[in-house]
């Protein structure tokens, strides 16, 4: 879906969870008026975390961003919707995809896929370590 044709929030995949909803604020912008890459990257990452969680019930970490585009500039006054969907659960790593879809203030109703990450979290322990994921 990199056409920037705008969709309805009925025709996001099913098979994605939104995961986090938020409006980027003015100190959000960079000096061109756009949403900093560097912000939605670190909301993509929080959106990211959720689902990984919910397989290991331990701490998470980052260890890679497989993959981050940047499709559409997010705006000022733009509803962000971060869904997710785990793509493997690994030993001791879990991969989810994360797509953002933001619904344009002079559009509303109409959402827009801006960006699209693969990243991989790994469970660890107390002292840091990789840890197992026992499935629940």
């Amino acid at each position: 879906m990199t056409d920037h044709t705008p969709i309805s929030p009925d025709q996001v995949p099913s098979d994605e969870e939104l995961v986090l909803k938020v409006i980027p604020m003015p100190s959000d912008c960079n000096a061109n008026g756009d949403i900093f890459g560097g912000w939605l990257m670190a909301q993509v990452d929080l959106a990211g975390s959720v689902l990984p969680y919910r397989h290991s019930r331990s701490r998470m970490v980052t260890v890679a961003v497989k993959e981050l585009l940047f499709l559409l500039p997010v705006k000022l006054g733009d509803l962000l919707s971060f869904y997710a969907k785990v793509t493997r659960v690994g030993r001791t790593s879990v991969t989810v995809k994360v797509n953002v879809y933001a619904e344009r203030f002079s559009n509303q109703g109409k959402f827009y896929k801006v960006t699209e990450a693969t990243l991989s979290y790994v469970a660890i322990d107390d002292n840091g370590q990789p840890k197992v994921i026992t499935p629940q």
